[in-house]
């Protein structure tokens, strides 16, 4: 008999393993080709991982919280022939068994199948409203119907169901059997005499309705109190993630900083003077961050040597400007989307993708693809009021920007005239680079260089 292994998929360059957070299907369950099967998490993003045939699951190899190596074997499914070998002997069962003779029996066995029915009704997306295949899943495994779902208010993008809603709304809702399934096990309740012979059935889908429900939930990290009052807090798994991300760059890598002022006058009063008309035509709004990501790019197009990766004792050049740009999520934690071949974009291209990248990583919506590939990052220190910072490299890289907060400031001003006091707006770049591969003339005309490009803006600038 053919038998198909589910494989962990490639998620790009620089991930080699992803941890199970959730099995979406259970052993013995029929899976349609581009089905989910089974949600993963990298260090940064959950997705979904679809099974590639028709088939029935028929052995899970790893379980919730395991790590997985890039292309080991998650799981095993028989093909469309051998799931219908495999469900040939579960319709002859029912005709196997006893037939039920009295109405209360017929009954009970009626109001069973009648629940099963509403376990396995599909529910689909409307002209209104839109579900994604895990949302769909989740409700078909947890017995939702459409019309349940189409009640429950979503908190994604556009009013849509998220994970989060539908599984608070199974919370909160306190069952994960559906009315009919509940109004079944009533009715066997009443009539003693009848229910032994309906109890197979009944088993059956009680027990797929508790496999479901266990595969679903997810445990939840709950505060503790020690001796002396102190609140022990277990940390999230994208916590432990980073914590060990940060950990290894620091031990990998020889860590050094350069700094540097930049003025950015021009920039503040161009901007000031667009930002109106750029949002009534663009319909989105024109930060400082395509801003410094353009010079960033022009910087990298200048200095290749700071565009590499070190693999073991070889220089890895990368044909490609992939920006990385640290943004900040609801929880806390920090998230890399990448902008890529930055160089190649203008600056309404280049806000564009910032804008687009952002939006999607505060409402938990980036693609794996979206945080891979990235062989320099940029993070704003100074959103959070910081004039500078030493960051961390983001490995594999070998170098990474803070911007820092923009201050009003008295500064001295060179001018054909002379020298003169003024206000100026101005902001610290801080420069942290691998110090194996990148040394400090290298790593101070970089950054230099994005300074100069910033200092140079045009107050003419069309966008």
């Amino acid at each position: 008999m053919a038998k198909f292994e589910l494989k962990l998929p490639k998620m790009g360059e620089s991930v080699a393993e992803a941890t199970i957070t959730s099995w979406l299907k259970n052993v013995g369950e029929t899976i349609e080709a581009d089905e989910a099967v089974l949600e993963i998490a990298t260090d940064k993003v959950d997705s979904e991982v679809p099974s590639e045939v028709d088939g029935v699951l028929t052995e899970i190899l790893f379980n919730v919280d395991d790590v997985v190596k890039v292309g080991q074997t998650i799981a095993i499914i028989e093909t469309e022939a051998d799931a219908a070998a495999i469900s040939t002997p579960v319709q002859e069962e029912p005709a196997k068994a006893p037939v039920a003779e009295s109405p209360q029996v017929a009954q009970v066995a009626k109001t069973v199948e009648a629940a099963r029915n509403a376990v396995a009704a599909p529910v689909s997306s409307t002209e209104d409203r839109f579900y994604s295949p895990l949302v769909k899943n989740i409700a078909r495994q947890e017995g939702i119907s459409q019309s349940e779902l189409d009640q429950i208010e979503g908190t994604g993008k556009e009013g849509r169901v998220t994970k989060s809603d539908i599984l608070d709304y199974i919370e909160n809702k306190g069952t994960a059997t559906p009315a009919s399934a509940q109004a079944s096990t009533a009715a066997t309740a009443q009539d003693q005499t009848s229910a032994p012979k309906a109890a197979p059935q009944e088993e059956k889908l009680e027990a797929s309705a508790a496999k479901t429900e266990k595969v679903a939930e997810k445990p939840k990290a709950t505060p503790s109190v020690s001796d002396n009052g102190d609140e022990i807090i277990e940390m999230t798994r994208m916590g432990k993630l980073i914590a060990h991300h940060m950990v290894e760059s620091v031990q990998k890598s020889a860590h050094v900083q350069s700094f540097i002022e930049a003025d950015v006058t021009n920039i503040w009063n161009w901007r000031n003077k667009v930002k109106n008309d750029f949002a009534k035509r663009e319909g989105e709004s024109l930060t400082f961050t395509p801003i410094f990501m353009e010079a960033v790019a022009k910087a990298l197009r200048d200095f290749p040597m700071m565009n590499i990766s070190l693999q073991d004792d070889k220089i890895i050049k990368k044909k490609h400007i992939n920006l990385g740009m640290a943004a900040a999520l609801p929880d806390g934690n920090l998230i890399v989307p990448v902008i890529k071949d930055a160089d190649q974009l203008n600056l309404l291209g280049m806000t564009k993708r910032v804008n687009d990248l952002a939006n999607r990583a505060r409402v938990n919506q980036l693609k794996p693809d979206d945080i891979q590939g990235g062989t320099y990052t940029v993070t704003n220190v100074g959103t959070f009021g910081s004039i500078m910072g030493t960051p961390i490299i983001n490995q594999p890289q070998v170098g990474i920007l803070a911007l820092g907060a923009i201050r009003k400031v008295p500064a001295v001003v060179e001018t054909p005239q002379g020298d003169y006091i003024g206000i100026r707006y101005r902001m610290f770049l801080s420069h942290s680079y691998d110090h194996r591969v990148v040394n400090g003339a290298l790593g101070g005309q970089f950054v230099k260089a994005v300074k100069d490009y910033l200092e140079a803006w045009d107050m003419n600038r069309e966008i």
